[in-house]
């Protein structure tokens, strides 16, 4: 879902523009963001896990992609925040062409700590304002497990009361496996 995801979002997203990355994780979308904005571009990737901002940025600096964390590191493309991505308005205002998420867990890390509900919905709305017009949100969901679950069905419960005149959503999952993570794509109208 993550190739789906990263396709779909690089339809809209150029050099130059600013992408975010709710869910930091290994790096994988922050990377791919910065890429596709190249050194006049920003991206903005969240985590409240230290271990995973660390991650990103290794692989940042293996792709030879300036970022710099919580005043450390070369400034550049790339600004890692160790925090919330519920606060994101207080770190950049907009617009963005380019948004992505994978909701859960750190892969390799304690499922224990995932995203949750109250957060995850509270980020989305401040995402949904930066979105730019003609921009897109791609939000991987896993509903392996029963926090997954609760969130995905308030993600999707949330992401349907949104008004068709101003918003695309497309949903893409894998008919043949039950607990296959899926995706939900939001593109704002103009």
């Amino acid at each position: 879902m993550v190739r789906w995801a990263q396709r779909l979002v690089a339809e809209v997203l150029e050099a130059g523009d600013l992408a975010i990355d709710l869910t930091a994780g290994n790096g994988t979308d922050t990377l791919f963001l910065a890429r596709q904005v190249g050194s006049e571009g920003r991206v903005f990737a969240f985590d409240v896990q230290l271990e995973a901002l660390q991650h990103t940025g290794a692989r940042l600096t293996e792709a030879g992609i300036a970022w710099i964390l919580d005043g450390q590191g070369d400034a550049g493309t790339v600004r890692l925040v160790h925090d919330s991505h519920a606060r994101l308005t207080e770190y950049t205002q907009g617009p963005a062409r380019g948004i992505m998420a994978n909701l859960g867990y750190l892969p390799g890390g304690d499922p224990g700590l995932t995203t949750r509900v109250e957060i995850t919905l509270e980020a989305l709305r401040q995402a949904l304002d930066l979105l730019a017009i003609g921009g897109r949100m791609a939000l991987v969901v896993y509903i392996g497990h029963p926090p997954g679950e609760e969130e995905c069905r308030a993600v999707e419960e949330w992401l349907q009361g949104l008004s068709s005149r101003y918003w695309h959503i497309l949903r893409l999952q894998v008919a043949n496996r039950r607990q296959a993570p899926y995706l939900l794509v939001v593109e704002r109208r103009g």
